[in-house]
């Protein structure tokens, strides 16, 4: 019997093969949600990854196996590819900055060629849909090298899956933020022409469903599929239905000619916690009427009744997971291209730098449970514990030179795992109920780390530890690091108090200085994290 064609349980009913599946872009947003659906579909699951470590503390980590390697190395790619029946390729440089083409070109060549190679049997790629007869030179530049890394697959001899979709629905997408947080805080909205240009948005929950079936698709299928939902709608409906779904006022949207993606995607910048360089590529391919022109996936993957989900209901189960803080996967989650990514070195003298470091020390009278639950709950709607102002405009700084700044927030309120970002830093080492360990993702002349400790010393009393680490590059390293030195006292001797003294009050994750705003009757506080009790969960069947 053709192992495809499912083995034969002991009744003669057909039972789905168990497939071995390599999963690149495990830590991203799609890709981090996938894994659990592939493993409760019954297969058996590998994540290719950079920086395996970012993927520790995921729910599901302990049922895969990871193998650290990129997808541009042959070599790493080769060996991730060993024994692996379908291959998902969820990588692309979303705003990776000028040649990203020419990398996504040969990242996909080099998949394709290692995949051949290893005798796999399927390729499944999740690209952009684009326009019909449209010739690629017209397209945005990422709707243009999205349409191009499909091809390459369709044309390479493993049979290739390539899906396309529009806008993505879903808690955490950087599609449905960008959305939420334009309507929700801008009553009166002036607008660039591209909100009148017609798209079919799909809930992230379809794109799963039709991700997880495509592994068991007949050999014999190497072809592109449209999928959407079943709306078609401009993105000024979008808006509207959002403030209705929401609870909101109806929006008042005013369209002008003279608003280009670039200038639209400063505006996001400014408005939403969706970086510029973010923004722009998803506001160039809204530029692009975009509708799906077939539904043939489901002849091999069968929609369930009722889907795909509708645009309002996609809307409200998103914004569900969001106020019950519940959001598996944010569009932070990715790392940020051109971003520091070096680990914490061990020798304050390593490769004969200098290594600057500003540390503090404090007794607390209050237990080290209770000290770790203020040092997790840091950042976001909860504040850093010192000069509120300062930490303000140093966010917006970052963000005017093009950096992340501060807006990304928390993807919970509570609880932190390594590889998530946190504000204009991401998590590089926790050890709970011990430490905690940042690294810088602003724009920097240098690396920078910060580390938060929860000790006993040796007569028994809880000790808070805090050690803020500059590593220079450069002249402007040096000057940047001593231009700085005199707010030291006030920034992190401030910090180091409050988070003493928060923790000797008992309050947890809420910030002396900086309380968490509740939230509205029309969505959660606007950090762009989640709020609400939450902690490790286990992975639910369906995520928004």
């Amino acid at each position: 019997m053709d192992g495809r064609q499912g083995r034969q349980g002991r009744q003669g009913r057909q039972e789905p093969e168990r497939l071995h599946c390599l999963v690149t872009g495990a830590s991203g947003y799609i890709g981090g949600r996938l894994v659990p659906e592939l493993l409760e579909a019954g297969h058996r699951v590998r994540c290719l990854a950079r920086s395996p470590d970012k993927l520790r503390d995921h729910p599901w980590a302990g049922d895969v196996e990871t193998v650290r390697g990129d997808v541009t190395d042959a070599d790493s790619v080769a060996a991730a590819l060993h024994g692996i029946d379908v291959a998902y390729y969820l990588v692309h440089a979303l705003a990776g900055g000028s040649g990203f083409e020419e990398t996504d070109r040969r990242a996909a060549r080099v998949f394709a060629e290692q995949a051949h190679a290893a005798g796999v049997r399927r390729i499944v790629y999740l690209g952009g849909l684009t326009p019909p007869d449209m010739p690629e030179g017209s397209l945005s530049p990422h709707l243009r090298s999205r349409a191009e890394v499909g091809r390459i697959f369709l044309d390479a001899p493993v049979p290739a899956t390539v899906l396309r979709a529009a806008v993505v629905i879903g808690s955490g997408s950087a599609s449905f933020e960008m959305l939420r947080y334009l309507t929700e805080r801008l009553p009166v909205m002036v607008t660039p022409r591209w909100v009148h240009t017609r798209t079919q948005p799909i809930g992230v929950r379809d794109v799963l469903h039709y991700l997880v079936g495509s592994a068991t698709m007949p050999a014999d299928v190497d072809r592109a599929f449209d999928i959407g939902g079943p709306d078609v709608l401009t993105y000024q409906d979008m808006m509207r239905r959002y403030a209705s779904v929401a609870g909101l006022r109806r929006r008042l949207i005013v369209s002008v000619p003279v608003l280009t993606p670039r200038l639209s995607s400063l505006w996001i910048g400014l408005v939403t916690p969706v970086p510029a360089a973010l923004a722009r590529p998803l506001t160039e391919s809204l530029r692009h009427e975009v509708v799906c022109r077939e539904h043939d996936i489901a002849r091999y993957v069968p929609d369930a009744p009722g889907r795909p989900l509708p645009f309002d209901e996609a809307l409200a189960l998103a914004l569900r997971r969001v106020r019950e803080a519940q959001v598996a996967t944010r569009w932070s989650s990715a790392a940020v291209p051109g971003a520091p990514s070096d680990p914490l070195p061990t020798d304050p003298d390593w490769a004969g730098g200098s290594l600057y470091q500003d540390e503090r020390q404090l007794s607390v009278d209050a237990s080290p449970e209770a000290l770790w639950k203020v040092i997790e709950g840091i950042g976001g709607d909860n504040g850093w514990y010192s000069f509120p102002l300062a930490w303000a405009v140093r966010g917006w700084l970052d963000r005017f030179v093009g950096g992340v700044g501060l807006r990304r927030g928390r993807r919970d309120a509570e609880r932190l795992r390594a590889g998530d970002s946190l504000d204009f830093w991401r998590v590089e080492e926790i050890e709970p109920g011990r430490l905690l360990r940042l690294r810088a993702e602003m724009r920097l002349p240098g690396l920078a780390w910060l580390e938060m400790y929860a000790e006993t010393d040796a007569g028994g009393r809880t000790r808070y530890r805090q050690r803020a680490l500059f590593h220079p590059r450069g002249l402007p390293g040096h000057a940047y690091w001593w231009s700085v030195a005199p707010f030291h006292a006030v920034v992190f001797g401030g910090m180091a108090r409050n988070i003493t003294q928060a923790a000797a009050k008992g309050m947890g994750a809420r910030g002396a200085e900086s309380p968490p705003a509740p939230p509205t009757a029309s969505g959660p506080p606007p950090s762009g994290g989640a709020s609400g009790n939450s902690g490790h969960r286990t992975a639910s069947r369906h995520q928004e």
